[in-house]
Protein backbone atom coordinates (compact mmCIF):
# COMPACT_ATOMS: atom_id res chain seq x y z
CA UNK A 1 0.00 0.00 0.00
CA UNK A 2 1.10 3.58 -0.59
CA UNK A 3 1.80 5.92 2.31
CA UNK A 4 1.69 9.41 0.82
CA UNK A 5 -0.28 12.30 2.27
CA UNK A 6 -3.37 11.84 0.07
CA UNK A 7 -3.63 8.20 1.12
CA UNK A 8 -3.22 9.11 4.79
CA UNK A 9 -5.92 11.79 4.60
CA UNK A 10 -8.32 9.44 2.81
CA UNK A 11 -7.80 6.67 5.39
CA UNK A 12 -8.05 9.18 8.24
CA UNK A 13 -11.27 10.66 6.87
CA UNK A 14 -12.90 7.23 6.60
CA UNK A 15 -11.79 6.28 10.13
CA UNK A 16 -13.06 9.49 11.72
CA UNK A 17 -16.29 9.51 9.74
CA UNK A 18 -16.99 5.93 10.87
CA UNK A 19 -16.30 6.84 14.51
CA UNK A 20 -17.94 10.26 14.85
CA UNK A 21 -19.93 10.64 11.63
CA UNK A 22 -23.26 10.54 13.47
CA UNK A 23 -22.70 13.91 15.17
CA UNK A 24 -25.96 15.86 15.44
CA UNK A 25 -26.01 19.63 15.03
CA UNK A 26 -28.53 22.16 16.27
CA UNK A 27 -29.59 24.22 13.30
CA UNK A 28 -27.74 24.14 9.99
CA UNK A 29 -24.73 21.78 9.99
CA UNK A 30 -21.36 23.36 9.10
CA UNK A 31 -20.21 23.20 5.50
CA UNK A 32 -16.84 21.88 6.66
CA UNK A 33 -17.49 18.62 8.51
CA UNK A 34 -15.60 17.53 11.62
CA UNK A 35 -13.89 14.78 9.63
CA UNK A 36 -12.70 17.28 7.03
CA UNK A 37 -11.58 19.70 9.73
CA UNK A 38 -9.42 17.04 11.40
CA UNK A 39 -7.89 15.96 8.08
CA UNK A 40 -7.04 19.55 7.18
CA UNK A 41 -5.51 20.10 10.64
CA UNK A 42 -3.28 17.06 10.14
CA UNK A 43 -2.26 18.14 6.65
CA UNK A 44 -1.41 21.67 7.82
CA UNK A 45 0.89 20.32 10.53
CA UNK A 46 2.48 17.75 8.20
CA UNK A 47 3.22 20.32 5.50
CA UNK A 48 4.56 22.91 7.94
CA UNK A 49 2.22 25.84 7.27
CA UNK A 50 2.42 28.16 10.29
CA UNK A 51 0.48 30.92 8.49
CA UNK A 52 -3.23 30.10 8.29
CA UNK A 53 -3.84 32.45 5.34
CA UNK A 54 -1.04 30.82 3.31
CA UNK A 55 -2.31 27.40 4.30
CA UNK A 56 -5.86 28.09 3.11
CA UNK A 57 -4.58 29.46 -0.21
CA UNK A 58 -2.58 26.28 -0.66
CA UNK A 59 -5.59 24.09 0.13
CA UNK A 60 -7.75 25.89 -2.43
CA UNK A 61 -5.13 25.48 -5.15
CA UNK A 62 -3.77 22.01 -4.38
CA UNK A 63 -6.33 20.11 -2.28
CA UNK A 64 -9.58 21.62 -3.53
CA UNK A 65 -10.64 18.33 -5.15
CA UNK A 66 -10.55 16.60 -1.76
CA UNK A 67 -12.17 19.41 0.22
CA UNK A 68 -15.01 21.09 -1.71
CA UNK A 69 -15.58 23.80 0.93
CA UNK A 70 -12.68 25.78 2.40
CA UNK A 71 -13.56 28.49 4.94
CA UNK A 72 -11.93 31.88 5.00
CA UNK A 73 -9.18 32.55 7.53
CA UNK A 74 -11.43 33.88 10.36
CA UNK A 75 -13.79 30.95 9.97
CA UNK A 76 -10.94 28.42 9.93
CA UNK A 77 -9.39 29.97 13.03
CA UNK A 78 -12.71 29.87 14.87
CA UNK A 79 -13.40 26.24 13.96
CA UNK A 80 -9.87 25.12 14.82
CA UNK A 81 -9.85 26.81 18.23
CA UNK A 82 -13.19 25.20 19.09
CA UNK A 83 -11.95 21.78 17.97
CA UNK A 84 -9.66 20.97 20.93
CA UNK A 85 -12.03 18.34 22.46
CA UNK A 86 -12.53 16.82 19.00
CA UNK A 87 -8.78 16.62 18.33
CA UNK A 88 -8.16 15.00 21.72
CA UNK A 89 -10.88 12.46 20.96
CA UNK A 90 -9.40 11.61 17.57
CA UNK A 91 -5.91 11.16 19.05
CA UNK A 92 -7.37 8.60 21.43
CA UNK A 93 -9.35 6.89 18.64
CA UNK A 94 -6.17 6.47 16.58
CA UNK A 95 -4.12 5.27 19.55
CA UNK A 96 -6.67 2.62 20.54
CA UNK A 97 -6.83 1.38 16.93
CA UNK A 98 -3.22 0.16 17.09
CA UNK A 99 -1.44 -2.62 18.95
CA UNK A 100 0.62 0.05 20.71
CA UNK A 101 -2.32 1.02 22.92
CA UNK A 102 -1.87 -2.23 24.86
CA UNK A 103 1.84 -1.70 25.48
CA UNK A 104 2.54 -1.78 29.24
CA UNK A 105 5.71 0.28 28.89
CA UNK A 106 5.26 4.05 28.92
CA UNK A 107 7.83 6.81 28.54
CA UNK A 108 7.28 10.22 30.13
CA UNK A 109 9.15 13.43 29.42
CA UNK A 110 8.41 17.13 29.35
CA UNK A 111 9.50 19.54 26.63
CA UNK A 112 9.04 23.33 26.70
CA UNK A 113 6.74 24.97 24.16
CA UNK A 114 7.56 28.55 23.28
CA UNK A 115 4.62 30.94 23.48
CA UNK A 116 6.22 34.40 23.24
CA UNK A 117 9.50 35.95 22.11
CA UNK A 118 9.23 39.73 22.41
CA UNK A 119 10.32 41.73 25.44
CA UNK A 120 6.79 43.17 25.96
CA UNK A 121 5.39 39.65 25.99
CA UNK A 122 7.68 38.73 28.84
CA UNK A 123 7.32 42.01 30.70
CA UNK A 124 3.59 42.66 30.54
CA UNK A 125 2.25 39.56 28.83
CA UNK A 126 -0.06 39.00 25.89
CA UNK A 127 -3.65 37.93 26.45
CA UNK A 128 -4.08 35.08 28.90
CA UNK A 129 -0.52 33.93 28.38
CA UNK A 130 0.60 37.17 29.98
CA UNK A 131 -0.88 36.05 33.29
CA UNK A 132 1.71 33.28 33.40
CA UNK A 133 4.60 35.74 32.81
CA UNK A 134 6.61 33.08 30.99
CA UNK A 135 7.99 32.46 27.54
CA UNK A 136 7.52 28.69 27.60
CA UNK A 137 4.90 26.21 28.77
CA UNK A 138 5.96 22.66 29.62
CA UNK A 139 4.41 19.88 27.54
CA UNK A 140 4.53 16.60 29.49
CA UNK A 141 3.99 13.73 27.07
CA UNK A 142 3.36 10.09 27.93
CA UNK A 143 3.90 7.80 24.94
CA UNK A 144 4.70 4.22 24.06
CA UNK A 145 8.20 3.22 22.87
CA UNK A 146 6.95 3.62 19.28
CA UNK A 147 6.03 7.25 20.03
CA UNK A 148 2.23 6.83 20.06
CA UNK A 149 0.83 9.56 22.39
CA UNK A 150 -1.14 8.21 25.34
CA UNK A 151 -1.47 11.19 27.70
CA UNK A 152 -0.35 14.80 27.31
CA UNK A 153 -1.11 18.26 28.65
CA UNK A 154 0.06 21.86 28.57
CA UNK A 155 1.03 22.56 32.15
CA UNK A 156 1.48 25.57 34.35
CA UNK A 157 5.27 26.01 34.69
CA UNK A 158 4.86 26.64 38.42
CA UNK A 159 3.66 23.07 38.96
CA UNK A 160 6.02 20.20 39.67
CA UNK A 161 6.05 17.67 36.83
CA UNK A 162 5.14 14.90 39.28
CA UNK A 163 2.03 16.85 40.25
CA UNK A 164 1.11 17.25 36.60
CA UNK A 165 1.52 13.54 35.84
CA UNK A 166 -0.47 12.60 38.94
CA UNK A 167 -3.28 14.89 37.80
CA UNK A 168 -3.18 13.31 34.32
CA UNK A 169 -3.45 9.84 35.84
CA UNK A 170 -6.25 10.96 38.18
CA UNK A 171 -8.19 12.22 35.18
CA UNK A 172 -7.96 8.86 33.42
CA UNK A 173 -7.34 6.23 36.14
CA UNK A 174 -8.44 3.37 33.87
CA UNK A 175 -5.46 4.07 31.60
CA UNK A 176 -3.25 2.55 34.32
CA UNK A 177 -5.60 0.05 35.92
CA UNK A 178 -6.29 -1.56 32.54
CA UNK A 179 -2.56 -2.35 32.16
CA UNK A 180 -1.36 -4.69 34.90
CA UNK A 181 2.36 -4.39 35.51
CA UNK A 182 2.68 -1.01 33.81
CA UNK A 183 6.26 0.27 33.77
CA UNK A 184 6.62 4.06 33.59
CA UNK A 185 10.06 5.16 32.38
CA UNK A 186 11.15 8.67 33.40
CA UNK A 187 14.17 10.80 34.28
CA UNK A 188 15.47 11.85 37.69
CA UNK A 189 12.97 14.70 37.87
CA UNK A 190 10.28 12.21 38.85
CA UNK A 191 12.23 10.88 41.84
CA UNK A 192 10.04 10.86 44.95
CA UNK A 193 9.08 8.18 47.48
CA UNK A 194 5.57 9.60 47.68
CA UNK A 195 5.19 9.62 43.91
CA UNK A 196 6.46 6.05 43.55
CA UNK A 197 4.15 4.93 46.37
CA UNK A 198 1.20 6.53 44.55
CA UNK A 199 2.15 4.70 41.36
CA UNK A 200 2.40 1.43 43.27
CA UNK A 201 -1.14 1.91 44.58
CA UNK A 202 -2.25 2.27 40.96
CA UNK A 203 -0.46 -0.95 40.04
CA UNK A 204 2.42 0.75 38.18
CA UNK A 205 6.18 0.87 38.70
CA UNK A 206 8.61 3.71 38.04
CA UNK A 207 11.90 3.11 36.23
CA UNK A 208 14.33 6.02 36.52
CA UNK A 209 18.08 6.62 36.87
CA UNK A 210 19.51 6.38 40.36
CA UNK A 211 21.14 9.33 42.07
CA UNK A 212 24.78 8.98 43.11
CA UNK A 213 23.76 8.46 46.73
CA UNK A 214 21.33 5.68 45.79
CA UNK A 215 21.90 2.01 45.15
CA UNK A 216 21.66 0.67 41.62
CA UNK A 217 17.99 0.50 40.59
CA UNK A 218 16.43 -2.45 38.82
CA UNK A 219 16.46 -2.09 35.02
CA UNK A 220 18.65 1.01 35.08
CA UNK A 221 21.00 -0.38 32.42
CA UNK A 222 18.17 -0.20 29.87
CA UNK A 223 17.47 3.47 30.39
CA UNK A 224 19.98 4.98 27.99
CA UNK A 225 18.46 3.48 24.86
CA UNK A 226 14.92 4.14 26.08
CA UNK A 227 15.66 7.78 26.86
CA UNK A 228 16.83 8.22 23.28
CA UNK A 229 13.35 7.18 22.14
CA UNK A 230 11.54 9.98 23.97
CA UNK A 231 14.17 12.49 22.86
CA UNK A 232 13.56 11.44 19.26
CA UNK A 233 9.79 11.83 19.73
CA UNK A 234 10.29 15.37 20.99
CA UNK A 235 12.65 16.01 18.08
CA UNK A 236 9.92 14.86 15.67
CA UNK A 237 7.43 17.26 17.25
CA UNK A 238 9.83 20.19 17.21
CA UNK A 239 11.98 19.49 14.17
CA UNK A 240 9.46 18.05 11.72
CA UNK A 241 6.08 19.25 13.01
CA UNK A 242 7.28 22.74 14.05
CA UNK A 243 5.89 22.51 17.56
CA UNK A 244 7.28 25.90 18.56
CA UNK A 245 6.09 27.64 15.36
CA UNK A 246 2.43 27.22 16.31
CA UNK A 247 1.44 30.89 15.96
CA UNK A 248 -0.94 30.81 18.94
CA UNK A 249 -1.42 34.09 20.80
CA UNK A 250 -3.73 32.97 23.60
CA UNK A 251 -3.61 29.94 25.84
CA UNK A 252 -6.52 28.40 23.92
CA UNK A 253 -4.78 29.09 20.61
CA UNK A 254 -1.51 27.55 21.77
CA UNK A 255 -3.30 24.51 23.25
CA UNK A 256 -5.18 23.58 20.09
CA UNK A 257 -2.13 24.08 17.87
CA UNK A 258 -0.03 21.88 20.13
CA UNK A 259 -2.84 19.30 20.01
CA UNK A 260 -2.84 19.62 16.21
CA UNK A 261 0.80 18.53 16.08
CA UNK A 262 0.31 15.69 18.56
CA UNK A 263 -2.59 14.58 16.34
CA UNK A 264 -0.38 14.66 13.23
CA UNK A 265 2.19 12.48 15.01
CA UNK A 266 -0.50 10.01 16.11
CA UNK A 267 -2.00 9.93 12.60
CA UNK A 268 1.37 9.16 10.99
CA UNK A 269 2.12 6.36 13.47
CA UNK A 270 -1.40 4.94 13.03
CA UNK A 271 -1.21 4.96 9.23
CA UNK A 272 2.34 3.59 9.11
CA UNK A 273 1.24 0.78 11.40
CA UNK A 274 -1.83 -0.02 9.31
CA UNK A 275 0.11 -0.02 6.03
CA UNK A 276 3.05 -2.03 7.37
CA UNK A 277 5.71 0.63 6.97
CA UNK A 278 9.19 -0.32 8.26
CA UNK A 279 9.68 2.91 10.24
CA UNK A 280 6.60 3.49 12.35
CA UNK A 281 7.25 7.14 13.30
CA UNK A 282 8.52 8.33 9.91
CA UNK A 283 6.86 11.46 8.44
CA UNK A 284 8.90 11.55 5.23
CA UNK A 285 6.06 10.29 3.04
CA UNK A 286 3.68 12.98 4.30
CA UNK A 287 5.69 16.21 4.52
CA UNK A 288 5.50 17.22 0.86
Amino acid sequence: MTSDLDTLLTALYVKIDDEIGDTRWLGRPPQLTDSELVCLAVAQAMLGFASESRWLRFVRSRLGAMFPYIPKQPGWNKRLRAALPLIKRVIRILATDTDFWFDNHWIIDSTPVECGRSRPTVKVGHGRLGQLRVLRLPLPLVCTPTGMPILWALANPKLDEREVLTAMLDREPEAVTDRPGLLLIADKGFASKEFEADLALRGAELLRPAFKREKHRKGESLLKSVRQLIESVNDTLKGQLDLEQHGGRTFEGVAVRVAQRVLALAAAIWHNHKTGQPVIRSLIAYDH
